[in-house]
């Protein structure tokens, strides 16, 4: 049997890291379980990943590339403020429903008792969301879509606190109550 390339080799450690993150009772993984499931040895892991905190920078890797990759091709195709909102916030909560150990990342409750620059890099990628739903808050105010009494600032504010709600209450039930559930009754809510 070929030995596997290096690069499958890290795809294979994060996508098992992103499996044990799927069980619902959230135990805390450790690279002595993580390896156990690979069936290799822990320094098999460190051959492919410095430390922990760098396998978690993987997944969190994954998350901004394929995340940003949907915001821009939502904002380059949609000229509607308003639509790019919904379909912004659409994404954001199917991406947590096909991802389901990747929610537990978003919401920082897999990086509990991980190094710090993890927890930065988290709340950095929450405001990087907030401020591409500012930009489309502000082209739907332009465009008289947002109530004039509502302040695009605060709007995405909103949205964004919305969805991470959403993500919580999907990681808290066990992964019972989908982010996306009610979604298309909600929307009304935001729609300015």
């Amino acid at each position: 049997m070929p030995k596997p390339e290096p690069g499958e080799r890290r795809r294979a450690i994060l996508q098992s890291l992103a499996e044990m993150l799927e069980q619902p009772k959230g135990e805390k993984i450790t690279t002595a379980l993580l390896a156990k499931k690979l069936d290799v040895s822990e320094a098999a892991l460190y051959r492919h990943f410095a430390s922990k905190a760098q396998m978690f920078e993987g997944l969190i890797e994954f998350i901004e590339e394929t995340v940003f990759s949907l915001v821009n091709k939502i904002q380059s195709e949609e000229t509607d403020g308003l639509k790019q909102v919904e379909a912004t916030v659409a994404m954001l909560l199917n991406f947590a429903q096909k991802n389901i150990g990747m929610t537990r990342v978003l919401i920082g409750d897999a990086l509990v008792n991980e190094d710090e620059r993890l927890h930065v890099r988290m709340n950095q990628l929450h405001d990087r969301l907030e401020a591409s739903l500012r930009q489309s808050a502000r082209l739907a105010a332009t465009n008289g879509q947002l109530h004039s009494s509502l302040d695009p600032n605060a709007y995405a504010n909103a949205v964004m606190s919305f969805v991470i709600g959403r993500w919580h209450q999907f990681a808290k039930s066990g992964y019972k109550r989908s982010p996306t559930e009610m979604w298309a009754a909600q929307w009304p809510v935001f729609a300015g």
